[in-house]
């Protein structure tokens, strides 16, 4: 008689699916370089895409694939063409899987921009990039109905220009961040004290909603829940909007009149797609 030894029985989970991207090149301007997010070991500003970097190369380590491949061109200051010539060029180049593509919002505040022209080039962009079986992340503007009167003006144009997002993505086959959706974003808490750049918490709710926009279970399962409104008087909010035009509005107003960029001789702070824990540079831009 011939005895069969059945296995024995284990409670492990199988290992999970690594996301299926193994390399990824985030392109943009200040938004996408990490503005007002906090500094990382290095001394680089942070921000979402970074945040969303390390999450899918830390899935990608949890089911035994190799580290993300990562490269950040963004450079804050910079406008749309730049973006879509130069450092998509750069991207396209080193040939990653993934691409996100934010930017838009600095052609947006100056006068007489037209998001359809802005809107047509993207698609042209977006296009390409897919042409050569690159996924690509675009993203929405952010709504600006809380914001000061300066935001508040263009949100107009933003609004057209996220309806145009939205059906370039659908057309080129593409996955869109909305930045314009994520109401947890209308908080104070979640902006910078310029209140054009996100703060840390912003960031991060940022970088949970490309987790979902690319079709991925989100780290924090309350990412989109609002934050409680908080409650000041008229004099408070006062004091706030006298020493925030002090202090970002006029400088900004300055390099406008000068015709001069936050951005002038920066450089990308990771210039070349490697391994994630590789993809600092000692060179880059310092937070300032």
């Amino acid at each position: 008689m011939t005895c069969v030894t059945k296995p024995p029985e284990t409670n492990e989970a199988p290992a999970p699916e690594p996301p299926r991207w193994g390399s990824y090149i985030a392109i943009g301007d200040s938004f996408t370089e990490g503005l007002s997010d906090g500094p990382d070991a290095s001394g680089q500003y942070r921000g979402w895409a970074d945040r969303l970097a390390q999450a899918l190369s830390a899935r990608r380590a949890a089911a035994g694939a190799a580290p993300l491949k990562y490269a950040n061109l963004a450079v804050r200051g910079r406008l749309l063409v730049p973006i879509l010539t130069d450092q998509l060029a750069q991207a396209l180049d080193a040939g990653p899987d993934l691409i996100s593509i934010a930017g838009g919002g600095n052609d947006l505040l100056r006068p007489g921009s037209d998001p359809d022209a802005l809107a047509a080039r993207l698609d042209r962009a977006v296009a390409t990039a897919r042409a050569r079986g690159i996924d690509v992340l675009v993203a929405t503007g952010m709504d600006t109905r809380n914001a000061g009167a300066l935001l508040r003006s263009i949100r107009p144009k933003v609004g057209i220009y996220n309806a145009h997002v939205w059906a370039i993505a659908r057309r080129r086959g593409a996955y869109v961040l909305d930045v314009w959706g994520l109401r947890a974003l209308q908080h104070q808490r979640m902006w910078a004290q310029d209140r054009i750049h996100m703060s840390p918490l912003g960031h991060e709710r940022t970088a949970q909603a490309a987790l979902t926009a690319l079709g991925l279970d989100p780290d924090d399962q309350h990412w989109s829940r609002p934050l409680r409104p908080e409650l000041r008087n008229r004099s408070e909010r006062w004091r706030d909007d006298v020493a925030w035009l002090r202090r970002d509005v006029v400088p900004w107003v300055g390099r406008r009149l000068r015709r001069t960029s936050s951005g002038t001789d920066r450089r990308a702070k990771r210039p070349q797609l490697a391994a994630l824990e590789q993809a600092h540079t000692d060179d880059g831009p310092r937070p300032g």
